[in-house]
């Protein structure tokens, strides 16, 4: 049987259930397993403590599927796992005028490395790590058993996956191809989305809750949106009586995608203008040409990648935030997102509170925010708590 043994006292947090094994806390690897073999997981004393995947290229080389000694790792155990995930998005009351949400949400739905989105009559499948990887058939099967008669997209292009050694790729799984753009629904608010391209798998499915909040803010306002992608907290203001829309994002598709979505929406495109580009160069721009809005909405991409990069990344939100304060009228609100995992939400609030210090403006906070409810976050595994953000009135 392989397995690994953990050094002693490396055991404490896989007591508390967390997932991962760093390469720091192993001891010994016994069997040579291959990647994304399951392994006994062992303490200093040779109790077995669960099972997890093998990833010898990975600094995270285990990855733990179960905590319990007595269960077996096989199609069963997957078939459980993915049942009682989307039983629980069949239960959630947010998802009930939705055509798109997040069927399985990696470590916290206990399946680490695997990320299944819905979009209509697609899901799109999304692997990270090797454990995964090596059911990948099984788990395709099992979908296509518990959620027949939908197309199965594979986007497995993600760049972490090199670090498992694997190579990123993409294509369809099962089912017929998405056509170019699958359309979507969010209460009023109709999405095209690019399945096959588009950012993540496709679209900001964390973000649907947030962009009801931030647009209950903003009746008769003008709202300027940074990092919009296809203008989802836009068109949400704009459902919510906004006058006026402006988005800033560096792809020029992803805002040609928003004027689609606008035309789809029946908006008047004279009330959105696209700015595309830097939006650091945009913003100071702005500012410069003593612009202000009632709305300011930062949805920045990830900044700090890994640990190391946190200090660069918090000058980043630092920039961002302070611009954005610079930006609002009296009494406007800033609307702010951080989804670094390695960003905890008090440096968050910290950097937003020096931001608007060095703006000479005062700022209070009105909501704290997170992911939807179709992305829980394991308490055992506060990494996934990724997307965090504030909702601030400033003066």
């Amino acid at each position: 049987m392989a397995a690994v043994v953990l050094k002693p006292g490396r055991d404490k947090s896989l007591r508390r259930r967390h997932p991962w094994i760093f390469s720091g806390a192993i001891a010994e690897v016994q069997q040579a397993p291959a990647p994304g073999e399951t392994v006994a997981i062992f303490s200093a004393r040779k109790e077995l403590l669960g099972w997890g995947a093998y990833s010898p290229a990975s600094g995270i080389p285990v990855r733990v599927w179960s905590f319990d000694p007595d269960i077996q790792i096989d199609r069963e155990f997957f078939h459980r796992r993915l049942a009682s995930a989307i039983q629980l998005r069949r239960t959630l009351p947010g998802l009930r005028h939705t055509r798109a949400w997040r069927l399985v949400n990696a470590e916290s739905d206990g399946l680490p490395g695997l990320v299944v989105d819905r979009y209509g009559d697609f899901l799109v499948v999304q692997i990270s790590a090797v454990g995964p990887e090596l059911w990948r058939t099984t788990i395709v099967d099992l979908l296509n058993d518990i959620m027949p008669n939908l197309g199965i997209w594979e986007r497995s292009d993600l760049e972490v996956r090199r670090k498992e050694g694997l190579t990123p790729r993409t294509g369809s799984l099962a089912g017929r191809a998405p056509p170019p753009l699958v359309e979507i629904q969010e209460g009023a608010v109709r999405f095209l989305v690019d399945l096959v391209q588009g950012q993540k798998t496709g679209f900001y499915l964390d973000q649907r809750d947030n962009r009801a909040r931030v647009g209950a803010y903003v009746a008769g306002g003008s709202v300027l949106n940074v990092f919009s992608y296809t203008g989802g907290f836009g068109l949400s203001a704009l459902a919510a009586g906004a006058d006026q829309v402006t988005q800033v994002d560096a792809s020029e598709a992803a805002l040609t995608l928003g004027r689609q979505n606008l035309v789809l929406n029946g908006y008047d495109a004279t009330r959105v203008t696209d700015l595309p580009g830097n939006a650091f160069d945009i913003l100071r721009r702005l500012r410069d040409q003593a612009m202000h809005f009632d709305l300011v909405v930062l949805d920045p991409p990830k900044f700090a990648e890994t640990a190391a990069h946190l200090p660069k990344a918090a000058r980043a939100y630092k920039d961002i935030n302070l611009l954005g304060c610079q930006l609002l009228r009296p009494g406007g609100i800033l609307c702010t997102f951080s989804c670094s995992g390695h960003l905890e939400f008090s440096l968050l609030r910290k950097i937003v509170a020096d931001a608007a210090l060095d703006a000479g403006r005062d700022a209070r906070i009105l909501e704290r925010l997170g992911p939807a409810a179709d992305h829980p976050v394991n308490l055992a595994f506060p990494e996934g708590e990724y997307l965090k953000g504030l909702i601030c009135r400033v003066e």
